[in-house]
């Protein structure tokens, strides 16, 4: 059965996934950054999925969509990178693999390569977390930057980072580093407040790299010091009294924060007004943080989910029928053209 286009009741559609400049940042990178090692990485693109808590789809989403994109005959890793609590290998019908990332951050074995895991689905392979102990959930900033570089020697089009929940400094440096951010949301009020306690995570942090990059802390500092209040002590009000202090600088404040678009996924909505949710994000976003959000599509609530998870099976695999077929289809296709 045909998806069809999501559409807010009340307002006009907003367009879906436009294009995104990418443009690289001609400034140097501060050494050891993990946005500037992905702004130096020429390797598979990266897409990271992510939420505000747990339990919201995430290693579902990275699952079937790392499927789609095979299945389109694309070279796909997925990574499990939700440390102390991986999962990844179950929606993928793989028994726990013997190697994991703990092997390699431990030198135990000596590529990245060593860790790949062959899957049910041609064209997929799996790096798995799983096993890992605790310990290893907190990377030291040179891990991050070690996977995130050694992952241009991986034979891959693309690669999928199935992220843990919430906001910790590992899932927020993941996030940022990847050509695709995406989020997996609930129609639940819970969900829905932690989406956004994730957004601005990211968009703070995000913030302290290129102040750090454009050497704006005392700009900053200036802003925060004048205590602002009132309705417009909101981030996109900062970054205008920053221009106001210093527009050279305030602009390419502005511009760096802009190319955080992160992509936005509705999960088990029964309703038009769960579909809805989704576009009040975007809106939201956009008058709070000043960043533009991508509402890619939505998944329909469907038992078959808890099904194949039971039976560690790939969903799309063992349920092909199942709307969430058309779901993924959609958009996977729109991921595809937001460049």
């Amino acid at each position: 059965m045909e998806q069809p286009e999501p559409q807010p009741q009340s307002q006009p559609q907003p367009e879906l996934a436009g294009p995104i400049e990418e443009a690289e940042l001609e400034l140097p990178w501060v050494s050891g950054n993990i946005v500037g090692e992905a702004l130096a990485y020429h390797g598979p693109k990266i897409w990271a999925v992510g939420g505000g808590k747990g339990g919201v789809g995430k290693s579902l989403v990275t699952a079937n969509v790392s499927i789609c994109l095979a299945l389109m005959g694309h070279k796909v890793v997925s990574i499990d990178l939700d440390l102390g609590g991986a999962n990844l290998h179950t929606c993928l019908g793989v028994p726990i693999p013997e190697v994991t990332l703990s092997d390699y951050l431990t030198k135990k074995v000596k590529s990245i390569g060593e860790l790949l895991t062959k899957t049910p689905i041609p064209n997929l392979q799996l790096i798995s977390g799983a096993q890992d102990d605790l310990g290893i959930a907190n990377l030291k900033s040179m891990h991050k930057s070690k996977l995130l570089s050694n992952l241009a020697h991986i034979d891959a089009d693309f690669v999928l980072f199935d992220l843990g929940a919430g906001t910790a400094s590992n899932t927020l440096d993941f996030f940022i580093s990847s050509n695709h951010g995406i989020l997996t949301v609930l129609p639940e009020p819970t969900s829905i407040e932690n989406t956004y306690r994730f957004i601005r995570s990211v968009y703070y942090q995000r913030l302290k790299m290129v102040e750090e990059l454009l050497n704006i802390r005392p700009l900053i500092d200036q802003v925060m010091n004048a205590k602002l209040s009132g309705p417009k002590n909101i981030p996109t009000d900062l970054v205008q009294r920053v221009i106001d202090l210093d527009a050279v600088r305030g602009v390419k404040l502005r511009d760096e924060i802009s190319k955080f678009r992160p992509k936005l996924i509705m999960n088990q909505v029964r309703t038009q007004a769960d579909i809805d949710i989704g576009f009040s994000i975007k809106a939201i976003c956009k008058r709070y943080f000043g960043i533009e959000v991508d509402y890619v599509g939505y998944l329909d609530y469907d038992a078959v989910v808890w099904q194949s998870i039971k039976k560690r099976r790939p969903l799309l695999m063992e349920f092909p029928s199942s709307r969430l077929v058309t779901n993924f289809d959609r958009i996977v296709h729109r991921l595809l053209t937001s460049p």
